[in-house]
């Protein structure tokens, strides 16, 4: 047992000491290179534990600094130099993390479409739901059906200022490319987008990038057995590259095919060729990171991205986060379609995140246009469908320190769904909906 009771947070606050985030911490590190041995990241702990215990004591207690020092002294020394490197590369990383969060809180970021907030906010304004107070009302006083034809038609201006803007390109296009985050509405958009453009008398076919993924057993797992599906490089982008690039030329392909049900990858499967006049559509995660479709010159491209963009504040003035609602609208979608209950989506959403900020939000400056598929109705539905166990996952979550990324998020949404006055009845909402997509009966097949 470790005579090590607490460690020093780099806030300063004094902490109780668990051996098993060095375990974890040496595990994570190991993943990043492609082990999995877990009874060797725990021997590794007990060599850094007894070093603790020979230099510190409770009246002289380690910093999270000084024990990331042994680590990687402990690691070196038992000849796991490529773990060292992994781990000392997370290190630096998280320190790096740190002092741009702190830039950023001092000045804003680049990345943000201020004037597409302004126009969101002043449409939330205008419409009396620039708060959850002021939403409550309007629900209570029977206007919910008012609210989502609102919002509805908000969303459907926008798809439709998409395809205008498409259309004014047509003539150079070779490819269209809806993307965004998880969870953002990108599959109903699609449909709709492709809708109003073939009305237009405009032809297109769909790249599916899913079946581009590695095959499973090429993907390391964490400590929870969890794989990392959102990262680009979970997907084969040198063959989707070389596949767009002769479909472009009218050359004629075969696409593969992945089956999720047990993560293998199927060469050769189906054929694919352009006919006269036909653009590539593809909707993905990542159709803004360069590496993605780099084998077509940016002018033959459209770029539309999409969030949704609440601009609504709580009761202490805080506006709501945009991520908090597409970790919901994911919940009820992998449960509805994926047979991924609402808990294991709520311990893999800190993987959705970290790709997101290093994949997606750097590269958002290169939509060529950003449509919002915010709906402030959606807030009570939630609230209906996953109030209590938003209530639940705070309480279990609330000390346990492997699950602290999970703790934060379910505590947040917690504190905000109790402001919300909960609406179970969902007949208003059309079935061509994009929050459809996530909550169900939808007439779109996905």
């Amino acid at each position: 047992m470790s005579k090590i009771s607490h460690v020093i947070k780099r806030s300063g606050a004094i902490v109780t000491f668990k051996k098993e985030r060095i375990s974890n911490a040496i595990f994570r590190a190991a993943v990043a290179v492609g082990g999995r041995d877990k009874q060797a990241a725990d021997k590794l702990a007990d060599e850094v534990v007894n070093i603790l215990n020979k230099n510190y004591s409770d009246e002289k207690i380690p910093c999270i600094e000084n024990i990331q020092d042994i680590v990687e002294k402990v690691l070196i020394k038992n000849g796991h130099s490529q773990v060292a490197k992994a781990y000392i590369i997370y290190r630096n990383s998280n320190i790096q993390g740190r002092k741009e969060k702190v830039t950023k809180a001092s000045s804003p970021s680049e990345n943000i479409p201020w004037h597409k907030i302004w126009k969101i906010l002043d449409w939330s304004v205008t419409n009396n739901l620039q708060t959850i107070n002021a939403l409550n009302k309007r629900v209570e006083n029977g206007e919910f059906p008012h609210i989502v034809h609102e919002s509805e038609t908000a969303y459907a201006d926008e798809v439709a200022m998409a395809a205008e803007l498409i259309s004014n390109r047509i003539d150079k296009l070779k490819m269209v490319l809806i993307t965004g985050p998880s969870s953002s509405g990108k599959t109903t958009t699609t449909i709709k987008l492709e809708e109003h453009l073939n009305k237009l008398g405009y032809k297109f076919k769909m790249f599916a990038v899913d079946n581009y993924f590695y095959d499973l057993a090429m993907h390391p797992i964490d400590e929870f057995g969890d794989y990392d599906f959102e990262t680009p490089q979970a997907l084969d982008l040198e063959l989707i590259n070389e596949h767009i690039s002769k479909l472009c030329n009218g050359e004629e392909v075969i696409l593969p095919f992945y089956d999720f049900k047990t993560g293998t990858r199927f060469l050769d499967r189906t054929p694919m060729k352009l006919e006269e006049n036909e653009i590539l559509l593809i909707d993905s995660l990542h159709g803004l990171y360069p590496e993605m479709t780099k084998s077509i010159d940016d002018v033959h491209k459209f770029k539309l991205y999409l969030e949704p963009m609440f601009q609504i504040k709580d009761s202490n003035g805080k506006y709501l986060r945009w991520t908090d609602f597409r970790l919901i609208r994911r919940m009820l979608r992998d449960s509805i379609h994926r047979a991924y209950n609402p808990t294991q989506t709520l311990e893999h959403w800190h993987y959705v995140r970290s790709s997101e900020v290093r994949h997606i939000i750097p590269y958002l400056n290169s939509a060529d246009y950003i449509i919002n598929s915010a709906m402030p109705y959606e807030l009570p539905i939630y609230k209906a469908r996953l109030g209590k166990d938003f209530e639940k996952w705070t309480e279990e979550y609330k000390d346990d320190e492997l699950k602290k990324d999970a703790f934060l998020r379910a505590s947040r949404i917690n504190n905000f769904m109790q402001q919300i006055v909960g609406f179970s009845d969902e007949s208003a909402i059309p079935q061509d909906s994009v929050i459809r997509e996530f909550i169900g009966g939808s007439t779109h097949k996905y």
